[in-house]
């Protein structure tokens, strides 16, 4: 079933469509930072294209765009993953990868490309789920872990292998041309937001890293030998790229009793 948007997954914990963040009172076509509730991390976009972290910088910002109950206008510079797809995609047959994602016109770099959207899950769902494939069946569950100041984890949960959207069909590459955003707009629960790491050509496949690590930290060489011990259970990588791992990312966290 196809959705534009997340939806609640079965086990109802989360309601991803729950409005639950208070609106900016900016009353201009387009908010600014430094008068914008919005804003208060920063600037998130510049004619549309996301602004990338500085090398300076150890952690992103977080992505807050403005949502249904600011008073800004529709066209404010502060919405742009909520607006949904603006370039025409094509679902096509890959040669080993079953289906994959093509773009039919350019995308310049930081430009926003499509969601990765479907039933947002609680860990025991997700688990479940996982828990319950064999190995020939494809995996389509993603697990986002954003690190608070604190020192707390925020975990978010996404199948979208019963009901999603057309980002389900992004294959992995370990030299993608897509980077995934946690973008939040009308509440904590985080839109997952592709966006281009570089320019892109008319009919270049279209991927993004599913282990998270590019345009994150460097793994630590604890979970380089974790992944390590992993590969007798992961599936062969068919990315083609140069630096290609030989094998997909794998989150043995899901297993864990």
């Amino acid at each position: 079933q196809y959705s534009p948007d997340n939806v609640a997954g079965a086990d109802g914990d989360i309601d991803p469509t729950e409005i639950t963040f208070p609106g900016c009172s900016c009353l201009t076509s387009s908010c600014t930072v430094h008068e914008c509730s919005c804003l208060r991390h920063g600037e998130n976009y510049s004619s549309l294209c996301l602004r990338l972290m500085e090398k300076k910088e150890e952690y992103a910002k977080p992505v807050f765009e403005c949502n249904t109950m600011c008073r800004c206008g529709e066209s404010c510079q502060n919405r742009v993953v909520q607006r949904g797809l603006q370039f025409r995609l094509e679902v096509f047959k890959t040669e080993k990868k079953g289906w994959g994602l093509r773009t039919l016109e350019f995308i310049s770099e930081g430009r926003f490309v499509c969601e990765y959207a479907g039933e947002v899950l609680g860990f025991n769902e997700a688990c479940r789920r996982i828990q319950a494939q064999t190995s020939k069946d494809s995996n389509y569950i993603i697990a986002v872990r954003e690190h608070l100041h604190s020192g707390r984890i925020m975990e978010t949960f996404v199948d979208p292998t019963y009901i999603g959207n057309v980002g389900r069909f992004l294959n992995h590459s370990c030299e993608p041309n897509l980077f995934m955003v946690p973008v939040r707009v009308d509440s904590m629960v985080p839109k997952l937001a592709l966006f281009a790491a570089t320019d892109i050509s008319a009919g270049e496949e279209l991927s993004y890293d599913y282990s998270g690590i590019f345009h994150n930290l460097p793994i630590t060489n604890r979970e380089q030998k974790t992944i390590e011990e992993d590969n007798r259970l992961r599936k062969p990588c068919y990315c083609g790229s140069r630096t290609c791992a030989s094998f997909l990312p794998w989150d043995s966290s899901l297993f864990s009793t």
